[in-house]
Parts: C-alpha cells; structure tokens; sequence
C-alpha cells in the first residue's frame, strides 16, 4: 500500500481518483440490481469492492471524499431527498459503510505496521481488511436496523437478520471479486505489467493441477446436485483452498471467479430468499477461505524471500568483516610511511617558502597531497579500530563531517550538491560509531540516487533529542514508492538498536525528507 495519510485534504490527481470512483459506484451499483430482492441490500454488491480498492490504493485520508461522492451519486439517483421525511436519515445510512471502511483500512494498517506476526506480511492485511470491512459496517448497522427496520424495507426480526446477513454476505462477495482485480490494474498502470502468481515451476504443471483439483471439485458437486442430495460447499471450498495454498493469492483468485461464475448466474431467477441467502453464504465461505488462503500462500514465500535476502546479508557481512581486518593490517602497514613522508612534505614547504615560485608551488602541492592522504588513512585507521566496536559518546558533527566525506565521491561522480548546515559542537549521542555512521551513509547515498540535484543535511536539537534531516527532491516532483530499500531497513534497524527512529515524508511539492532521532546524552563542555 501506498505511504497515504499525507494532507488532510485531497490532492488534484485524487479528485480525479473520486471522479471515477463515483461513475464505477453508478455502474456497479446497476449491476447488483440482479441479485437484489426482499430488503434493501443485495446479495452481490460490487461497489464494495470498488470502494475497497480505491480506499486500500489511495489510502483512508479519502475517507470524506468517498463519503461525499457516494452521497451526491445518491441524491442524484433520488434515494436521498433533502426535506423529505427520514432524508437525514437515509443520507447516515448511504455515509456509514464508507465511513466504517475508511476506519477498517486505517485501524489494519496501524496494526500492521506494528505487527511481527505473518499477519503484518503483504497481502494478508488486504486479506484481513476485505473480510473484516463488510462484517464490520453489518454489526454497525445492527442497532439502526432494529431500531429503524423501515431503513431495509423489512419487518420482524427473522428477515431483520436475514437482511443484514445478506448484506454481509453482498458486501464480502463484492470486495473478495472486485477489489483484487482492481488493485492490479491500478499496479500494472503505476509500475508495469509483472509476474504476479505463478511459482518457479512450468506453467503447464500449474494450470493442470488447478485444472485437475477444482473440477474434480465441481463434477463431484454437481453430482451430489443432480441426485438431490443438495448443493455442498465443501468441495469447491477445499479445492480452492489447495490452490490458493499451492499457487498464490492470483491463482486463488481465477478458482473463485471460475466457482462464482457457476453459482451467481442461478441465483439471479425467481428463488426463495432462505435458498438464495444459502447458496451466497456458501459461496462466501468458498470465496473467503480461498483468497485468505492464496493471501497466507504469498505472504509466506514474501518472508522466505526476506529471510533468504537477509542470510545473503548475513553472508556479506561476514565477507565485510574479513575484508576490515585485512584493511586494518594493510593500514597499519603504510599508515607509518605516510604519516613520515607528510612530516617530511611539510618541511619540505616550509624550506622553499622564499625559494623559486615553480619550487615553492610544487613543494606546497606535494605538501597538501601528502597531509590529505595523511589524514585519510588515519580516519581509516579510526574507523576501522576495535575501541569503536563498543559504545561512546560521538559528537553529532563528527558524524556527519565523516559522513561527507564518504559520500561526496558518489554525490559529485552523480552532479548532486551535498549541502551541509552547521552543526552545534554541544550535541552528543551514544552508541557504536560505526554503526551510526553506516545508517546515515544509507540514508544520504538512497537520496543521492533519487535527487534532483541537491541533498541537504541538517542536525539540530529537539529537546532531549537530536534530529538529524536530510532532505532532497525527486525528479519531476514525483515522490517515490513505498518501500526505502535494504540500505534504509538496515538504517531503521540500526536507529532502533540505539533507541532513534526513522521518519521519511514526501510532501505535495515532491520534497523528501528522512529524519533520524537520537537521544542526546550530554553537551560537550
């Protein structure tokens, strides 16, 4: 999902994201016409999966727009009246579902975000949110419809509860079919068509297992029918199950259409409601089981993914160790020589001061040649040393004169400006100068690569803390896609071990802005 929340109110490409939603939801609400009946909701509800879509893409914050396009489409449709009788309250009930979708979305993604669960790995919160939305805005509208039964067109309380079950069961069947659909065209249009299911094996292998498995499902369905033994759900319900298992929320996905496409066209003629509402739950159970099944299939191999990027990590950390220790040794070797021939260079242009003007250019050039390779080894030899494996107090200017100077080279070889504010001399952090200056190399060098020819870095105090801001924008003010890459997941993991954080916000104008937060320990005297 997409770093949404940023802004109160919606931005112009977002009116045009409300702009479409209200055509689709005057489309699809048409289409669940057909399944329609006794009660004010259907039984397949496809604006739900609409507005899903739209809400999980573009983020909760549009929350009142939906609300407000949903209620203008409609007042244009004649279902709510200003200054008729019960308009006001017609107009809660059109306002409710979109608002108890917007609460869903943004309450999964704050769980998500702190979860460490399998349940906070792409795409089960999508998974969570499309089933919990739809029971969520039923067990709302409970009290209003035993209060206001006129709201559903029913009354007594067996078609009360058959109503809203129907509305449950409408709204999950409208997410569930739509939503996933919709999210991938909205993916494709952003980043390109990609592989999106198939596991590494031969596709041929994959379609005539699935091929095999549900419609051995559906023969032995339809037969159990055709000798009255009534419609059951379970072998569709375990046959989609086992392919959203095996192949993925995709694969899932193509069982559930193919299973609704069988179900949905018989329920559309003259049936009792009892019938009817029988034959969608079943179908719900089959659609429900099998995409939180596809969902739990991709999350796990996300994470097995992640977990073998992370051993490869491991091992380049290994070889990095191997190779400190061999750069130490080197060094150490020829940091002696150096540190004489500056001594020796220095001399040399104090001696030639008053000599020949070529003399003393060239005695002044060797000089400053010598002193700034001088210099380099010997931050070299500090940075590599063992007393900065163990924490200490490191001034805050300290770290970032050493981060510049790594990240100058890759800033000039890619014409960025690197520019630095100054840094008061009294902010002092904890921790293992390495590490830290390893997480603000990773910051800096990812808004090097994004910039848009400059980057800024700023440290400041904020009370107890130290705040530490590098800044720069994108290209064509575009801000970039979720997700900061390793060298920031690195970055967030090393902050975290010395109680910082790490905030990134883009704004409207495309301005990047990652802010690390340390806690100060002390001013330097």
């Amino acid at each position: 999902m997409r770093d949404a929340g940023r802004g109160a109110l919606p931005q112009s490409a977002d009116l045009l994201w409300i702009a479409g939603y209200a055509a689709a939801f005057i489309l699809t609400h048409r289409f669940a016409a057909a399944w329609g009946g006794q009660g004010f909701y259907s039984l397949l509800y496809p604006p739900a999966g609409v507005r899903m879509a739209l809400l999980w893409s573009r983020g909760p914050r549009l929350t009142l727009a939906i609300v407000v396009a949903e209620m203008a489409v409609q007042t244009a449709t004649g279902w709510i009246v200003p200054g008729e009788p019960g308009w006001i309250t017609n107009a809660i009930g059109v306002a409710r579902p979109p608002l108890v979708y917007g609460a869903v979305v943004w309450l999964v993604c704050r769980i998500a975000a702190h979860a460490s669960s399998s349940l906070s790995i792409a795409p089960m919160p999508l998974g969570l949110a499309s089933v919990t939305a739809p029971v969520a805005v039923a067990v709302v509208a409970l009290p209003w419809a035993l209060l206001k039964p006129e709201l559903t067109g029913v009354v007594g309380l067996r078609q009360t509860y058959a109503s809203l079950a129907g509305y449950t069961v409408g709204d999950l069947l409208g997410v569930l079919l739509l939503t996933p659909p919709l999210l991938w065209v909205i993916q494709a249009a952003r980043e390109g068509p990609r592989r999106v299911f198939w596991p590494e094996t031969r596709l041929f292998f994959v379609i005539g297992e699935a091929v095999l498995v549900l419609g051995g499902a559906i023969a032995f369905g339809l037969l159990l029918v055709r000798i009255d033994l009534g419609v059951p759900s379970i072998p569709a319900l375990l046959a989609v199950a086992w392919i959203g298992l095996r192949f993925g929320r995709t694969a899932g996905w193509c069982a559930i259409v193919i299973v609704a496409a069988i179900v949905l066209p018989w329920t559309t003629g003259n049936m009792p409601l009892a019938e009817r509402l029988t034959l969608h739950m079943s179908l719900t159970s089959v659609v429900v089981v099998g995409y939180l099944a596809g969902s739990f299939a991709d999350a796990q191999a996300r994470a097995r993914a992640d977990l073998a990027r992370r051993d490869r990590m491991l091992f380049q950390a290994e070889r990095l160790k191997t190779l400190r220790a061999m750069s130490v040794a080197v060094i150490h070797e020829i940091g002696q020589p150096l540190s004489t021939l500056a001594l020796e260079a220095k001399h040399l242009h104090e001696i030639t001061v008053g000599a020949d003007r070529e003399i003393a250019e060239t005695a002044a050039l060797i000089n400053r040649k010598a002193a700034s390779l001088s210099m380099l080894v010997h931050r070299l030899r500090r940075f590599g040393g063992r007393a900065l494996d163990e924490p200490s107090a490191l001034p805050v200017s300290s770290l970032i004169e050493t981060v510049a100077a790594l990240v100058r080279p890759e800033a000039k070889g890619r014409r960025v400006l690197l520019e630095i504010a100054p840094v008061a001399s009294n902010l002092i952090v904890l921790g293992q100068e390495i590490e830290l200056v390893q997480a603000i190399v990773n910051i800096v060098r990812n808004a090097i690569q994004a910039a848009d020819g400059c980057v800024q870095i700023d440290a400041e105090g904020q009370g107890d803390r130290v705040e530490v801001t590098v800044t720069n924008r994108c290209p064509g003010h575009q801000a970039p896609q979720p997700g900061m890459g390793v060298g920031s997941l690195v970055a967030r993991a090393i902050l975290e071990a010395h109680e910082g954080t790490l905030i990134r916000e883009t704004d409207a104008a495309g301005m990047v802005r990652a802010t690390l937060s340390l806690p100060l320990v002390g001013a330097a005297g």
